[in-house]
């Protein structure tokens, strides 16, 4: 099988799982599909994970504040935030607004690694907020003074902030243990972290419809998806591999036009264009941005 059909795979799991969470409205609760998801996914790793886990359990007791926190980011917040977002916003929006987590992630790696800015970071982040403003406008920038964001896209936005600093914390912490050992742990964490919602939620009940919703992000999204996606930095390395993140949102997009039956606008487009455009120069030009250059002395 040819390497790049892994991270294919990934993303179009990924893609599929925006669709999920605009299918899931008004059928299952997003404190019940959050908490099935999860607990399916765990179930389903304990019989490969938990006898080297549990080898490593003073490990984990010793960092259980790191893996705690990465729970609340990973698990709780970028996905759940998502189910509760797609009440009032589109999937389209959904991915597109995901697809800002990369650079984001560069972005807070400034920040907490002190990392040197990068001319792509810089002008990726000007090109992709310029996109960003002109998604969450509909295309009319007077329309974000006047009404401000949309309630399902700032959850989204806020959700893909957690998750660009999950992906920094991991790399700052270099947790030593395998990638399935640490995601395991995260999900029987992120279980904990997500009963207070279970607990007020009006229903947990999971319907004949929503079922199927429930069985693709439990296997597929947090299982399948992984699996293929880690192959495919095994395969490729991780840099190539991290180019296929930029399928998600037009997998996302193309999928919710074709099944969800969701218009495009104008503002889509453009937005769109320059959000994704902005992620692709952060990741080319990586060479130092420096303001300053140093004089040689005589």
């Amino acid at each position: 099988m040819p390497a790049i059909v892994f991270p294919l795979i990934a993303v179009v799991i990924w893609a599929g799982n925006n669709l999920v969470g605009k299918l899931s409205v008004d059928v299952i609760s997003p404190a019940a599909i959050a908490f099935y998801r999860w607990l399916l996914a765990a179930i389903l790793l304990t019989p490969f994970m938990l006898p080297s886990v549990w080898k490593l359990r003073h490990f984990v007791l010793r960092n259980l504040f790191k893996f705690s926190l990465l729970a609340i980011l990973g698990v709780v917040a970028f996905q759940s935030l998502g189910y509760v977002a797609a009440a009032s916003t589109s999937a389209t929006h959904m991915g597109l607004i995901g697809a800002t987590v990369p650079l984001l992630t560069l972005l807070i790696s400034l920040i907490v690694l002190r990392e040197a800015p990068t001319l792509g970071a810089m002008l990726g982040a000007a090109l992709s907020f310029i996109g960003l403003a002109i998604l969450l406008s509909g295309g009319h920038l007077s329309n974000l003074t006047r009404d401000g964001i949309n309630q399902g896209d700032l959850l989204m936005l806020i959700g893909a902030t957690a998750y660009a600093l999950y992906g920094v914390l991991i790399r700052h912490w270099q947790i030593p243990m395998s990638v399935w050992q640490s995601l395991y742990v995260q999900i029987l964490l992120g279980l904990l972290w997500l009963m207070p919602a279970v607990l007020m939620s009006p229903s947990m009940a999971i319907s004949e419809s929503a079922l199927p919703l429930v069985l693709y992000a439990g296997i597929a999204s947090s299982v399948v998806a992984p699996f293929c996606w880690m192959s495919g930095i095994q395969k490729l390395g991780a840099s190539n591999n991290a180019i296929f993140m930029n399928l998600i949102p037009l997998f996302t997009t193309a999928s919710a036009v074709a099944i969800l039956g969701e218009k495009l606008h104008s503002g889509h487009l453009v937005g769109g264009l320059l959000i994704i455009s902005g992620v692709m120069l952060s990741q080319w030009l990586r060479q130092p941005l420096r303001l300053f250059t140093r004089r040689p002395t005589a």
